[in-house]
């Protein structure tokens, strides 16, 4: 085979270009370690570079959330710490306020500071995170959670979502609390009431509280089923109770049926406790059983009261006046439990939504004013004026109470109102006042309860966050260690290359010299 000139030389550079360049690439390899610098140096192992790399942000994203997480968590538990405080401070105000020795001027001294807490409490039920974010609000994070009606009760604007962030592969967390959880649902220990239905009128002798709701198992189980209850004063030492079918179940009470007359004491009955007072008149001593005997009280629970207000934006000045249960049957079928919003689109014309009402919510019901009065599943409402729907039509909220469960503000804010009644003179007085007392520390005590339980919660997610963290860490550990694997160079065997390609390169140049000086022209 003949080899021409020109083909020597194309050949000898290519090889000595192709030495070089190995020679190049071994000695960058050499000076920083990177086997895998582009997928034609390894096609496998830089598709899992990359999916390592992907696998490596995911778990820096999820490092960034759990520090989220855990400033969210901080937040909301330093200021539901603050929420207990307050509390803490009501609760002693009410144990101190059943203090016999107590007069009215005291204790409206106490509802004066009672109104300083329940304004710092209502601020910190609101609270913002440092984002400017409403933290009770749920998922509703622009919506201040609580507002105050014109009566004095405070409604929840929020829902009863979350927000999560995802720590982990499988693992996302709530960052915030939901005002629905924390101070919707405490229980009303005050769901009961009972009225004198003979004598009448009303002889002052046998005094009857509404109760308080000791165990809600016996009293959801029991109470609720046999409703409602006539408690029948047979003498001065004697009752019985009798239930909605006029089963005699007089032995499920305290002391089965008796009581002494000379103490003011309690009945007991199915989850209830209510206080018993034996107010006896001058001349009844001859005679105490006839004094006492056919005194009856109707015991039940007590009916869901509905009230509204109208939206403070609304074109028009009409009033929500008044609102009233006139079907039973189609209230409790129908009428949405957690409240709703009537939205006038024309001058009688209505739409109604349950609450929370979102952007994409859908109507529950429609219907037409009759004069000012809106009819809406089994429940009538009254105006105080026609609306109108002029720029989006008025809106009125309503408000559905079932009295099982009862925030704090509602709880201080009659507690408060307790306080600044005057009973000093007046025997009728100061036994609905001990009643409002009972109720105050009983559910001042279900709602510090929830919270506690909030509070309790924020600390399993904080530990579940320090795991999830560690988890983290090992896994970051383990892909850089995985990386290095693939990605970098042996030292020793790019040593041994390096020098070999050198060596080669050498040869190559040193065998180009000595056939290029190969040459006719040589021998001349």
């Amino acid at each position: 085979m003949r080899i021409s000139t020109s083909q020597f030389y194309q050949t000898s550079a290519s090889n000595y270009s192709n030495n070089f360049s190995n020679l190049v690439k071994t000695g960058q390899q050499a000076s920083d370690n990177i086997r895998v610098r582009t997928a034609a140096d390894d096609p496998v192992g830089a598709a899992r570079l990359l999916q390592l790399q992907q696998q490596s942000n995911l778990i820096d994203q999820y490092d960034g959330n759990i520090t989220s997480v855990r400033n969210s968590l901080g937040t909301s538990e330093s200021t539901l710490n603050g929420i207990s405080n307050i509390l803490a401070r009501v609760k002693e105000l009410a144990i101190g306020a059943g203090n016999g020795g107590y007069t009215d001027a005291d204790r409206k001294a106490n509802a004066q500071e009672l109104t300083q807490l329940e304004e710092q409490l209502y601020s910190l039920m609101n609270s913002r995170d440092e984002n400017g974010k409403y933290i009770f609000s749920g998922s509703r994070g622009d919506t201040q959670p609580y507002v105050r009606n014109a009566d004095g009760t405070y409604t929840y604007q929020g829902d009863q979502s979350t927000l999560s962030l995802q720590v982990g592969d499988m693992l996302s967390m709530a960052t915030n609390e939901s005002g629905y959880a924390v101070f919707e649902q405490a229980l009303n220990t005050s769901r009961s009431q009972a009225s004198l239905t003979a004598p009448t009128p009303d002889d002052g002798r046998v005094r009857l509280s509404d109760g308080q709701v000791s165990g809600s198992t016996a009293y959801n189980d029991r109470f609720r089923s046999g409703e409602p209850y006539s408690i029948s004063f047979i003498s001065s030492t004697e009752f019985k109770i009798t239930d909605a079918n006029n089963n005699d179940v007089t032995l499920e009470a305290t002391g089965g049926g008796t009581f002494n007359p000379k103490d003011s004491g309690s009945i007991s009955f199915r989850g209830v406790d209510m206080r018993l007072d034996i107010n006896f008149q001058d001349g009844d001593s001859t005679d105490p059983d006839a004094a006492i005997a056919g005194h009856t009280f109707n015991l039940s629970s007590k009916p869901d009261s509905i009230s509204g207000s109208r939206s403070p934006g609304n074109p028009s000045s009409s009033q929500m006046t008044g609102a009233n249960i006139v079907d039973p049957a189609a209230y409790h079928d129908a009428f949405p439990g957690g409240g709703a919003v009537i939205k006038f689109t024309s001058d009688t014309a209505y739409e109604v939504y349950a609450q929370p009402m979102g952007p994409d919510a859908r109507p529950v019901a429609t219907g037409t004013l009759t004069g000012t009065t809106a009819t809406i599943a089994g429940v009538e409402f009254d105006f105080s004026g026609a609306p109108n729907a002029p720029q989006g039509g008025d809106q009125f909220a309503v408000k559905v109470d079932s009295h099982q469960t009862q925030n704090i503000l509602d709880t201080i804010s009659e507690f408060r109102k307790a306080l600044e009644m005057p009973v000093d003179t007046d025997l009728a007085s100061k036994q609905k006042y001990q009643a409002a007392l009972d109720s105050a520390i009983g559910n001042l005590e279900s709602g510090a309860n929830k919270i506690a339980e909030a509070i309790s919660s924020i600390g399993a997610r904080g530990a579940a966050l320090d795991v999830q963290a560690s988890t983290n860490e090992s896994l970051k550990i383990a892909n850089t260690q995985t990386q290095g694997s693939i990605r970098d160079a042996d030292p020793a065997e790019v040593l041994i290359r390096l020098n070999l390609q050198q060596t080669m390169l050498q040869a190559s140049q040193l065998a180009f010299s000595k056939i290029s000086s190969l040459s006719l022209f040589n021998q001349l």
